[in-house]
């Protein structure tokens, strides 16, 4: 039997999924267990098998909230992941059961769902390929599509545009931007557009050799795309051209960040102009000011996401924002905390409310649930998911446990079950 991983406030649920039929070079099955139910499946690309009616998995109830993991897997990024794995979560207590695991996928990392939740997109990592899958709408299990280049090394982002027409994924190691048009089934045909990112690498001899582009999500009014690059020290903008399936840049086409901080992710203030890059290199975050409508930044604040008394080494990686606009949380590696900071709702300047250990080593990303009530913490190092509720009013997190043992976790994304 297939090894799963330990799941944490799991409850007892049997499965009674029916047998997939083979397809030359590959098989699906079906695996049932008293404690937790998953299946794990190897699809070639370009291979579908043929499936029995869909039935309603036992313990997932429409509306649930499901969560899917990537992950790393190979030995080169001393890696203890399998794949992506499906998740219940339960609204109440935040805590998760197991449903799926589906392996022997490389690098699993970033995830992204189109606009409707009906089809699951992923890079893999170091690799130069994105692959598409279909959500099963009542289980939330997921099923292998097709598998297409991204036309560059190492990708680590990618988000799907607002008429699910089109992915775009962000290329770190070859400094390219791409993009894939999306088929009416969810399967991702040949890129349509490259852009390769222009400027001069930041000082740092090791990390910005050169272009490393390191997330590409759309603005609130999913007008335009923003994308901190590590390597050049920029953050540019983008708007996607749909009748050529291109990116063109915006005017003006990048700002430039502070000398060696390394821009690697941007959230924004959901209702007001402000816009958070966190910077990886000088582990800091930078407030600025947005306009929605032109798509121009202004930086007005540099805060640090360590305390004084941390003399260590530290990279910074995650940013998140509560769905409210109150609250910033940015992720150290290293100091292995969640920097907590109140937003001010008049000038977007940040102040720092204080840390809060993940309880674990590397927690590469962490993610707020759509309530915003619990935060979730994925310490990449330590192979552990670790939940927090988020006090409405302060803004601190209060640790309630580890939601899932599961190995190299470095992304988390959200669904509901029934939502087609």
């Amino acid at each position: 039997m297939t090894k799963l991983p330990v799941i944490d406030n799991a409850s007892p649920e049997p499965t009674r999924r029916a047998c997939l039929k083979g397809v030359a070079g590959f098989a699906l099955a079906a695996l049932g267990g008293l404690n937790q139910a998953a299946r794990a499946a190897a699809i070639p690309e370009q291979s579908m098998p043929e499936e029995e009616a869909t039935v309603p998995a036992p313990g997932v109830e429409p509306g649930a909230l499901l969560a899917y993991v990537g992950s790393r897997t190979t030995k080169e990024r001393n890696a203890r992941g399998e794949g992506i794995n499906v998740y219940r979560v339960d609204p109440a207590t935040g805590g998760w059961t197991h449903i799926q695991l589906l392996k022997d996928l490389v690098n699993p990392s970033y995830l992204a769902f189109d606009t409707k939740q009906r089809y699951l997109y992923s890079v893999h990592g170091d690799g130069n390929e994105v692959s598409a899958f279909s959500t099963d709408e009542y289980s939330g299990e997921i099923t292998f599509l097709n598998r297409q280049s991204c036309g560059g090394k190492n990708p680590v982002h990618l988000t799907v545009d607002p008429t699910n027409s089109y992915l775009m994924v962000a290329n770190y190691a070859t400094g390219s931007l791409a993009t894939l048009p999306i088929d009416s089934d969810g399967r991702l045909s040949e890129i349509s557009g490259l852009v390769q990112l222009p400027g001069t690498p930041g000082p740092h001899k090791v990390e910005q050799a050169s272009s490393h582009p390191h997330n590409i999500p759309y603005d609130p009014e999913q007008s335009h795309l923003v994308v901190p690059d590590k390597g050049l020290d920029r953050v540019f903008v983008f708007k996607l051209d749909p009748d050529q399936g291109t990116l063109v840049p915006n005017d003006p086409p990048s700002i430039a960040t502070r000398s060696g901080s390394g821009p690697r992710h941007v959230v924004f203030h959901p209702t007001a102009g402000f816009a958070y890059v966190i910077n990886e290199l000088d582990s800091t975050v930078t407030a600025y000011d947005y306009d929605r409508v032109t798509g121009s930044l202004e930086p007005k604040q540099i805060m640090t996401t360590l305390p004084a008394s941390f003399t260590g080494e530290n990279r910074a990686a995650g940013i998140g924002i509560t769905p409210a606009g109150k609250f910033l949380y940015a992720s150290n590696r290293g100091h292995n905390q969640i920097a907590i900071f109140a937003i001010d709702q008049t000038t977007g300047l940040l102040s720092s409310v204080g840390w809060e250990s993940t309880r674990g080593k590397m927690p590469r990303f962490f993610t707020l649930d759509p309530s915003g009530k619990f935060l979730y913490a994925a310490n990449e190092a330590t192979d552990t998911i670790v939940g927090f509720r988020i006090d409405e009013n302060s803004g601190k997190l209060a640790p309630f446990g580890t939601v899932a043992h599961t190995g190299s976790p470095v992304c988390i994304v959200f669904r509901n079950s029934l939502t087609v």
